[in-house]
């Protein structure tokens, strides 16, 4: 686990970096509309809107409250990776170093009952 840990805080500061780049360098219409008008920055915001979704639904999976479920997909989708790296850091903390915790959440027991039947 302590891997994992290290490269989501990799992550998160690689990032929060990136991000505070853009927003002081940048601008995000202008810049955006360039990735829209190349056949390959097109492909690369589908790209990450699948990631996005699929990351998602993990998310949606391990949590056990529609608001928390809701807020965390929805920064996903505005924040991107720098939400999942959170998240991550999110679940490391507080799976109490149990690998099923970590990837199922607030699931874990019921799927141990079912799979033990």
């Amino acid at each position: 686990m302590r891997t994992g840990k290290i490269i989501a805080w990799i992550g998160l500061l690689a990032m929060t970096l990136g991000l505070t780049n853009g927003f002081l360098n940048g601008d995000f219409f202008i810049d955006g509309g360039a990735l829209f008008e190349n056949p390959w920055g097109v492909m690369s915001l589908i790209d990450l809107y699948v990631g996005f979704a699929l990351f998602s639904m993990w998310i949606y999976f391990r949590e056990r409250s529609v608001v928390a479920k809701v807020a965390w997909i929805l920064a996903m989708m505005i924040l991107g990776f720098f939400t999942g790296a959170l998240y991550i850091l999110y679940a490391f903390y507080t799976c109490k170093a149990d690998w099923l915790t970590f990837f199922l959440g607030h699931r874990r027991e019921s799927i141990l009952k079912s799979a033990a039947k």
